[in-house]
């Protein structure tokens, strides 16, 4: 009698063959010598049935080799090249003179900046197997290596950001430890990204900087000719204002946000009360211009923006002329989260219009906030908020 599995057995038989297919497989049979078998059934009183198979996952701590490079030296002892030297050939250092190789920098870069392992850590992870390698000295070597081999890679890669006709940029807050001023002032990690429909080759940067001064994207962007779409940060305005060629989008999520906490304040338990506020009607507005755009996202620009223009413009347009109408409305609130929302919408009508302008132009910069490995974004006081 075979034995049987159930619907869900099957299903995470499936997954997890799935899950383990890419690495290399290792047999290991667990098999009954015959002599056991006659022993136990008899001899010819037995036959085998088809095996029964499971996979179980090994993980192998990290090695480490010393390599000893043997350079073979020759010299002339005769003829035309009497007495000149020669040496095999042998593969190029990333540092003259240091023990460093490429895969121990990728594992130290990976650990600190993938990770986020402070090198104090990694300094002692290393020295658990016997690996001396001092903080100081892996610094040293991030340090070189990134001017070295990464900053030109960087610039190159700006080069071909710069290229294209939508970006999309944001910044957050970060703490540095050390960088000349008081341990916990405020610095800032601006992210430059490739626009979210442009998929072929994806392109992120990062740029740390201790301010929010203008003056840091107006450099970034001073010779770019595009759209960048952005939060509605008044920096960002500026540098349109300043910068010839170059149009500021702004990002429909953050139109939302308020609303999204004026209704949160609201509570659960007063669901009625919520549906028949302003900001619910202008989250219900505003979801109704995602949902149509959501159904373009795999069209071509040219198409995208003709169907923007035929199907959602009227609902922006609907949504600014409303938007307008509540915040003249006496009866509507003029402080609170509700009323900032409007504010916002009608202060940054003029960038929030962009994507109407041109299919390339995503509707919101989601795409920015969640490229590759960013620092949490921005933090809503939750306590005692206005509707």
């Amino acid at each position: 009698m075979g034995i049987k599995f159930t619907a869900d057995q099957l299903n995470k038989f499936s997954k997890r063959d799935a899950d383990l297919k890419d690495f290399p497989q290792e047999p290991h049979d667990h098999a009954i010598p015959a002599e056991e078998l006659d022993k136990m059934f008899g001899a010819g009183c037995w036959r085998e049935l088809p095996p029964e198979e499971y996979k179980r996952l090994r993980y192998e701590p990290a090695s480490w080799t010393a390599e000893v490079h043997t350079v073979h030296v020759y010299v002339g002892t005769d003829g035309d090249h009497q007495d000149e030297f020669i040496r095999g050939d042998r593969p190029a250092d990333l540092l003259r003179n240091s023990i460093l190789t490429p895969s121990l920098a990728a594992a130290i870069m990976n650990a600190k900046y993938v990770n986020s392992i402070p090198l104090n850590r990694i300094e002692q992870e290393f020295a658990r197997n016997g690996v001396n390698i001092s903080r100081q000295v892996m610094a040293g070597w991030v340090i070189k290596c990134a001017r070295r081999y990464l900053i030109p890679v960087y610039e190159r890669l700006k080069e071909k950001l710069l290229e294209l006709p939508v970006n999309q940029s944001d910044e957050t807050p970060v703490e540095v430890i050390k960088d000349g001023r008081a341990a916990g002032s405020k610095s800032y990690m601006w992210l430059h990204r490739s626009g979210e429909f442009y998929t072929d080759t994806p392109i992120v940067l990062y740029e740390y900087q201790k301010t929010r001064n203008s003056g840091h994207p107006k450099e970034f962007y001073k010779d770019y000719k595009g759209i960048l779409l952005t939060d509605g940060l008044e920096q960002y305005h500026k540098i349109a204002r300043e910068l010839d060629g170059l149009t500021n989008s702004n990002c429909w999520a953050h139109a939302r946000r308020s609303f999204a906490d004026a209704v949160k304040a609201i509570g659960k338990n007063n669901n009625q009360t919520a549906k028949l506020s302003t900001a619910y009607q202008a989250l219900t507005r505003i979801a109704a211009i995602y949902k149509l755009e959501g159904t373009l996202k795999d069209l071509p620009a040219e198409e995208r923006l003709r169907e923007r223009q035929s199907s959602i413009k009227p609902l922006v347009d609907e949504y600014f002329a409303w938007a307008k109408e509540r915040l003249a409305d006496t009866t509507c609130l003029s402080k609170g989260k509700t009323a900032e929302g409007l504010r916002y919408s009608i202060n940054q009508e003029e960038y929030l219009r962009v994507f109407l302008t041109d299919g390339d132009v995503p509707i919101d910069n989601s795409a920015a906030l969640s490229s590759g490995y960013f620092y949490p974004h921005r933090e809503y006081e939750k306590k005692s908020v206005k509707v």
